[in-house]
């Protein structure tokens, strides 16, 4: 077994050893192998890291947005010269399969790309002679330094496709909270910002460290906004505490997504859909579709062919070309999901299909879940209404459309949600009954592409303004509206009224 490398924090644009004695260790999912440890930073070199945003912000932010835009330009190109080689380390240290973790680069490369347009994004209005001698325009400017609080389930995507693009196009520097499961994606990506697109020192900067010490992006009053992801007893206090230190806040939180299956859908096609959704990546992504609220009349046929398809799914080892189901991100989330498992059955659903049997030879130590059904799920039982995180589909079944609308609505969560159906009556009730923010319509993961925000509602978000799209870079930017007026001989010596020039007609 070879020996764990040791990492380091990165501030400036240099790479240093921590003082702290506590390290965490990233583990092979695939293997339990540990292959990694990331120090738990201290306070101080927290507030290093901010220290070093601040300094690199002033220069960075006066940068012409041009030059802003060819960095982004040539980090686009390093992304993609690296993809395989961060898809790889992205599969390994989280569990992803193959193709799964070329997504995940590749969604941190579409808002990279969406920044390389930051010139038409960030513009403003103008007006002359908006009244008499008096001309209007407003400008965004850049808000300082912004601190981006990252989850386990996805390295790439994630810091660098929802929190950095646009944040630094738009003229602002970064502190990165990497997480403390998956952090060497990120890591990685940051020695290629660096060491290959050739950015300036402190623009992006990097920490892996614990809750108590994260404090200190919260309160410090040099951090002026907050972008998180993750759970929502965090997002909430993360929200509440950084907004009470008059940070702007984005928190995008749990998700418990719903697809309502109406007899008059192809089974088939739905059931295929279903299927990548809810076991995609291992059931670990917000949107994930873990619920499915199926027709009584269909819902025998249709828990046959979900049986049937997630039967026949390849599970094993993430970096392997075939895999179609890889492990879980630990050891720790392995049994969480596996307590979950046995929660269902407690509360009474049937246990259709259990994951908790999986065996991958020659990777035994590997944290894998299969996937799992419970069936019969009732209003009220946590499992049906609560993220597990992990391959495990609920199935809740309903008489009718209005029952199944008012099941799905009455979850606290509406991240997303699903319709599948040929009725194109009840697809249009769909889009506007249901709760969910990002709505699929014969479509099981309708996640926007980078150019729309990622609009989650209920206790899925906190906040005003979500990620990507205008909402991201609007976030990342603080709006100020200048009026001018130019004197003449005859305008210098008339007095000037209470409302000076908005009520000059």
């Amino acid at each position: 077994m070879a020996e764990a490398k040791r990492m380091g924090y990165c501030i400036g644009g240099e790479w240093k050893q921590s003082a702290t004695g506590k390290y965490m260790e990233i583990t092979d999912s695939s293997t339990g192998e540990v292959i990694a440890e990331v120090p738990s930073c201290t306070l101080a070199e927290c507030e290093s890291a901010i220290d070093a945003a601040q300094k690199a912000f002033p220069a960075w932010a006066r940068m012409s947005m041009a030059k802003r835009v060819q960095y982004l330009f040539r980090w686009r190109d390093v992304l993609y010269a690296h993809k395989e080689e961060l898809a790889v380390l992205c599969a390994k240290e989280l569990g992803k399969n193959l193709n799964e973790a070329r997504g995940d680069v590749q969604k941190a490369i579409e808002p990279t790309e969406e920044a390389c347009a930051a010139p038409m994004l960030i513009q403003g209005d103008a007006a002359m002679q908006v009244t008499t001698n008096y001309d209007t325009a407003s400008y965004r400017f850049p808000l300082g330094v912004v601190a981006g609080i990252v989850p386990m389930n996805f390295p790439a995507m994630i810091p660098w496709g929802w929190m950095v693009p646009l944040a630094i196009v738009c003229g602002n520097t970064v502190v990165l909270k990497a997480n403390s499961n998956t952090p060497l994606t990120s890591m990685r990506m940051l020695e290629l910002f660096y060491e290959e697109a050739g950015f300036p020192a402190g623009v992006v900067n990097l920490v892996t460290t614990s809750r108590k010490e994260a404090e200190a992006f919260l309160t410090d009053p040099r951090v002026k906004a907050v972008t998180f992801v993750g759970t929502t007893g965090v997002g909430k206090h993360i929200y509440s505490v950084a907004a009470a230190h008059g940070k702007r806040v984005q928190a995008q939180c749990e998700a418990k997504n719903h697809a309502l299956l109406l007899a008059d859908a192809d089974l088939e096609a739905s059931t295929n859909a279903i299927i990548n959704s809810t076991y995609g990546c291992a059931g670990m992504r917000c949107m994930a579709l873990p619920v499915v609220a199926v027709e009584e009349s269909i819902a025998d046929d249709f828990v046959a062919l979900l049986k049937q398809k997630a039967e026949a799914m390849k599970i094993g080892c993430a970096y392997k070309e075939d895999t179609v189901l890889g492990p879980v991100v630990s050891a720790q989330h392995q049994k969480k999901v596996f307590d979950w498992i046995q929660k269902g059955v407690d509360e009474g659903a049937e246990l259709v299909l259990d994951g908790r049997t999986a065996c991958v030879p020659g990777y035994e130590k590997g944290f894998f879940v299969g996937p799992t059904i419970l069936d019969h799920v009732k209003p009220g039982m946590t499992v049906g209404d609560c993220e597990i995180f992990g391959p495990v589909t609920s199935i809740k079944r309903v008489r009718n459309y209005e029952e199944g609308i008012a099941i799905m609505n009455a979850n606290p969560f509406a991240n997303g949600s699903s319709i599948f159906t040929s009725s194109g009556y009840y697809a249009r009730r769909f889009v506007m009954d249901t709760d969910g923010g990002m709505v699929g319509v014969n479509v099981g993961i309708p996640v926007p592409s980078a150019y729309y925000p990622f609009s989650g509602n209920k206790d899925s978000f906190f906040g005003d303004l979500h990620v990507l799209g205008r909402d991201g870079v609007h976030f990342f930017t603080r709006a100020k509206t200048v009026t001018t007026h130019w004197f003449d001989d005859k305008a210098a010596k008339r007095a000037v009224g209470t409302w000076e020039g908005s009520t000059e007609q």
